[in-house]
C-alpha cells in the first residue's frame, strides 16, 4: 500500500512538473520588425492590446540601410529577451525576419502583409514577379534611398486609416536604401520554423496574391484581413490576434 502511494505520489509530481515546464516553456516575448517607409510607431495600438493579454513586446527600430545591417539590429533586440520569441515584420520586415528568424530565441514567424522569401530571392525579385497597385516610389537626389511620395501615400500605403494619421505616416516616413531592396535571402527560417501569415486583401504596396502565393510555399498558417498595407494600424485587434494565436500554438 505504502508502494502504491509512493508510486501515485512521485506520478503526480512529475506531471507537475511536466506541467509547469509546459507553461514556462509558452512564448510571451514579441519582437516585431516593421516595414520600409514607415517607421515602428504605427504599431503601438496591436503593442498595447498584446501587452493588456500578458505578452512582452518590443519593436525593432532597424536602420533601413542595409539588409544585413537590418538584420543585426534585429539580433540585438533579440539577444535581450529571455526565453522562446516571436517574431513578427511587416512588409520589407518579412526580408528582415526571414533571416533573423534563424537565430535560437525565435520560436515562430508572423508575417502582417510582408514579403515572404526564399533563398535567393530578393524584395525586388519578388515585388516585379507580380506587380501590385500603383506605388508612387521616388529615389532621393543621391539615388541610393527610396521613399514613398508624400502625396500618393495615404491612397497607396494606408488608404484605410483617418486622414490625420495616414498624412502623419507620409511625413515622418523612414527612407529606405536602395540595397536593401535589391539584397537577397540565403537561408529561409520558415523552411525550419512555424509560420504564419496575415495577407491584406485591399493592399497597394504588394500584390495580395504575391502574400498568398508566398504563404502557400511557406506551409504557413494564413489569415485574410480586408484591409490596407497598413492593416496593422487599421486592424490592430485583428492584427494581434493572429499574432496571440501563434504564440499560443509555438508555446504548445
Amino acid at each position: 500500500m505504502n508502494k502504491h502511494l509512493t508510486f501515485i505520489a512521485a506520478f503526480a509530481f512529475a506531471t507537475a512538473g511536466i506541467a509547469f515546464a509546459a507553461e514556462a516553456a509558452s512564448v510571451k516575448n514579441i519582437v516585431i520588425v516593421h516595414g520600409a517607409l514607415a517607421d515602428g510607431s504605427g504599431w503601438r495600438k496591436a503593442t498595447e492590446i498584446l501587452e493588456k493579454r500578458g505578452f512582452n513586446v518590443t519593436i525593432v527600430q532597424e536602420p533601413l540601410t542595409s539588409l544585413d545591417d537590418d538584420v543585426a539590429a534585429t539580433k540585438r533586440v533579440l539577444d535581450l529577451q529571455e526565453g522562446p520569441t516571436l517574431l513578427v515584420g511587416h512588409s520589407y520586415g518579412g526580408m528582415v525576419i526571414t533571416e533573423a528568424g534563424n537565430d535560437p530565441h525565435v520560436a515562430g514567424l508572423v508575417y502582417v502583409a510582408a514579403f515572404q522569401p526564399d533563398e535567393g530571392e530578393s524584395l525586388l525579385s519578388l515585388a516585379s514577379s507580380k506587380p501590385a497597385g500603383s506605388m508612387d516610389i521616388k529615389e532621393t537626389k543621391d539615388g541610393k534611398y527610396l521613399y514613398l511620395d508624400p502625396g500618393a501615400f495615404a491612397a497607396d500605403f494606408a488608404a484605410d486609416l483617418p486622414k490625420a494619421e495616414a498624412d502623419f505616416l507620409a511625413k515622418s516616413q523612414v527612407f529606405a536604401a536602395k540595397q536593401a531592396f535589391a539584397a537577397k535571402i540565403a537561408e529561409p527560417a520558415w523552411r525550419t520554423k512555424p509560420s504564419w501569415s496575415i495577407v491584406a486583401t485591399q493592399d497597394r504596396a504588394i500584390n495580395p496574391d504575391l502574400e498568398r502565393d508566398m504563404a502557400k510555399r511557406a506551409g504557413s498558417d494564413v489569415t485574410e484581413i480586408k484591409a490596407s498595407h497598413a492593416v496593422f494600424a487599421s486592424q490592430p485587434e485583428k492584427v494581434a490576434d493572429v499574432i496571440e494565436k501563434a504564440a499560443k500554438r509555438v508555446g504548445e
